[in-house]
């Protein structure tokens, strides 16, 4: 149950040729892997590249057609590995996934294939994550590219391009015999475009046509093989590249009237940079340039006569190059003096030597760059005016927007079924004093933050339990570490369930479950929730089970756990129970907790529309809501600090003598119960209830609900009466 379906996008893919294709990045990516004869596919899900994993899983029906095979990966390496296929055998294979932390992930099989090369097509989609908006540590796939020795595509983000790149793309890889990554950002994912179709090709082999088995010795990566394959690199496979980049003109040059200076950049970030030029007066906005550019659409290799062509003519260029060190930079450097080429190259210099370069950033590198080497093309911005751009709000406006807009820092969902899990947690640290926790990536991460602040450190993707080795024998309780389901099969029941098995590890791990690869979009897993499509009378009535899922529990059992317990995170005083028995228990071993919980998230997704459809028929349906009670509650928001969700919020005082505002409900509250059971766990206060906000009543309902607001309205004015003389 991915994040949103694309199955009505996916039907564009059937577009033949001369066909105008409408449609967004990821979906012209798809489009070009069928136009290029593609015969298999596969990935991992990860921002900004899961929605790729989603089209190519709603179009398993056309791929089928063509006889494409597609499979959802058990983690990145296991995508990699399916490169191999291309090694031996003409076949055209393409995999997905998150960089850097894939290509980490990912980086054993990749480097193997690098060596023994391929003769069919081998790509990686990668989807860049670099930048502020990045969810993880700021790296970056060139160097990976250049260590290996796979050439890296960086297309500029329009569709025609995008689509180009890719059948190039292949064709590269095959005249080089060489694995190739075809980077992907975030704009370039989700951009918006046409383009002129082509026929799908069928792959040449697939189950219909299957391929003569052949073995080739000298593709093994063992001595001596790999010395031969390392010279192979340089003396065959990189010429060859460079004479396909050449040929094909994969790298552009838009030449403009201001030949003393240019811009070499990489593809991906060609549209900020002609913003920039736009706005500055020396660009429109149908790509027209008055500054010469030399626009990368291959990142690696430098293609040095290009270099030297471009530059040859020119007094200073800017280089622009995202993150550091200044590979590029040092390369076109290494070029240029080689061929006594004495042009000034400018980059880190100008421009900031980390972080992504933004509009803002991109505009006011260029403007310097221009002031400085060619202070007679006219600018419409001086450096001081679009200095001033950067925050063109006065210190007065800046109050007034923090203290009228809250801040939204990240957090879990309404009803996340983590949550109170975190509380329970919380509750138990109490008494038994601080801890130290392990952390993982996923949603739980979340409760690194603010109300929680549960967890030190985070080392990848179903690590924690193995982060948490080291420091275990010199902490003063049993080790703590979190997982999700998602991390548990991606990599935590071999790096850390089966380690921590054989190096008696007396520690424990909690396993949250809800279902779904929930951080990346909710996409299935092994233990995946099997949602019953079923809406009764009730919220309840639509449940999730799990009759052919594979089993956390049993993995772990299977791996030599002997203490598990499963237990409902929603089930705050159990969870607690748990947590206590865990940390106090004298028998050895790793303690394993399964949290399970499915993804509210999720959930909603696939109740909503039945909840409406029942209410829409008629039916008798009920939704469960919680409220708190005005007058009871005391206006400490405990209840608030101890969970933090968002449906949680204050209003103002009703009893004009009391001034702390009230714990308040609003009406995002999806009936969880989290707050009531913290609330009673935690031994607050009494003022949470459940209500059941019931649709479509009958005859005897609405009977009972007049009488019941008849007398409640005869008591609570009763009630203001006597307020009223006792203020008196």
């Amino acid at each position: 149950m991915a994040e949103r379906s694309f199955a009505e996008e996916v039907l564009k893919l059937r577009a033949g040729d001369g066909d105008v294709f409408r449609g967004e990045g990821i979906l012209a990516i798809t489009k070009a892997l069928l136009q290029s004869g593609v015969s298999y596919v596969g990935g991992y899900q990860g921002s900004p590249i899961s929605h790729l994993m989603d089209v190519l899983n709603d179009a398993r029906e056309i791929l089928g057609e063509l006889g494409v095979h597609f499979e959802a990966s058990g983690s990145e390496a296991t995508a990699a590995a399916m490169l191999s296929a291309s090694v031996n055998y003409p076949l055209r294979g393409a995999v997905t996934w998150k960089s850097t932390v894939g290509t980490n992930v990912a980086s054993d099989a990749l480097s193997n294939l690098a060596s023994s090369g391929v003769v069919g097509g081998a790509m990686v989609i990668v989807g860049e994550d670099y930048g502020e908006g990045s969810s993880i540590m700021q790296e970056r796939t060139y160097a990976f590219a250049m260590k290996a020795q796979m050439w890296l595509l960086d297309p500029r983000p329009n569709l025609p391009s995008i689509v180009d790149m890719v059948e190039h793309g292949f064709g590269l890889s095959e005249a080089s015999n060489t694995p190739i990554f075809y980077m992907m950002r975030i704009r370039g994912c989700h951009v918006t475009g046409e383009f002129v179709a082509r026929d799908n090709v069928a792959p040449g082999f697939s189950d219909r046509n299957p391929v003569e088995p052949r073995r080739e010795p000298e593709k093994i990566i063992l001595p001596p093989h790999v010395y031969a394959q390392e010279r192979e690199k340089i003396n065959l496979r990189l010429p060859a590249a460079l004479d396909y980049i050449r040929e094909h003109k994969l790298n552009e040059v838009f030449p403009g009237r201001h030949q003393q200076v240019g811009i070499i950049l990489q593809g991906g970030t060609y549209n900020t940079v002609i913003r920039a030029l736009q706005r500055q007066g020396l660009a429109d906005p149908f790509g027209n340039t008055d500054i010469p550019l030399y626009v990368m659409n291959v990142a690696y290799p430098l293609v040095p006569d290009e270099l030297v062509e471009f530059c040859r003519d020119k007094d200073q260029v800017l280089v622009l190059e995202e993150g550091q060190p200044e590979y590029v930079e040092q390369g076109i450097h290494t070029v240029l003096r080689r061929a006594e080429i004495d042009t000034r190259i400018c980059g880190k210099g100008i421009m900031p030597m980390a972080g992504e370069y933004t509009g803002q950033v991109t505009l006011e590198g260029i403007t310097r760059f221009l002031e400085q080497a060619a202070p007679a093309i006219p600018l419409a911005l001086s450096a001081t005016e679009v200095e001033a751009l950067r925050n063109p709000l006065t210190e007065e406006d800046q109050q007034a927007l923090l203290a009228n807009v809250p801040p939204r820092p990240s957090g879990l969902c309404t009803g996340c079924p983590e949550r109170p899990l975190f509380s329970a947690i919380k509750q138990v640290q109490k008494e038994l004093g601080p801890f130290h926790i392990s952390s993982d990536i996923g949603c739980h991460s979340f409760a690194t933050l603010a109300p929680f602040n549960l967890g030190n450190t985070i080392m990848g993707y179903g690590l924690s339990l193995a982060s948490s080795s080291g420091i275990r024998h010199s902490l003063p309780h049993k080790s703590i570490s979190i997982m999700g389901d998602g991390g548990f099969w991606h990599n935590g029941l071999t790096s850390g369930v089966t380690s921590a098995v054989f190096n008696k590890h007396d520690g424990i791990l909690v396993i949250v479950d809800n279902g779904y690869s929930a951080a990346t979009g909710g996409q299935d897993i092994p233990s995946m929730v099997e949602p019953n499509q079923i809406i009764a009378t009730t919220l309840d009535a639509a449940s999730a089970s799990r009759t052919d899922a594979q089993s956390i529990e049993a993995a772990c059992r299977g791996a030599g756990v002997r203490w598990l317990r499963t237990v409902s995170t929603y089930s705050v005083d159990t969870m607690m129970g748990t947590l206590r028995e865990a940390l106090t228990t004298r028998e050895p071993g790793l303690k394993v907790i399964v949290a399970e919980g499915e993804c509210m998230l999720n959930r909603q997704r696939r109740i909503k529309p039945l909840m409406k459809q029942s209410i829409n028929d008629g039916k008798r349906t009920l939704r469960a809501r919680f409220v708190v009670d005005s007058d009871t509650c005391t206006g400490d928001h405990a209840c608030i600090r101890i969970s933090g969700c968002p449906s949680l919020t204050i209003k103002p005082n009703p009893d004009p003598l009391r001034r702390d505002p009230v714990t308040y409900v609003d009406n995002s509250c999806v009936g969880c119960g989290v707050c009531g059971s913290n609330a009673h766990a935690a031994i607050l206060c009494p003022s949470f209830a459940r209500v059941d906000l019931v649709y479509n009543p009958g005859r005897l309902e609405r009977t009972a609900a007049r009488v019941r607001r008849t007398v409640i309205g005869w008591l609570q004015a009763r009630t203001a009466r006597r307020q009223l003389e006792t203020a008196l």
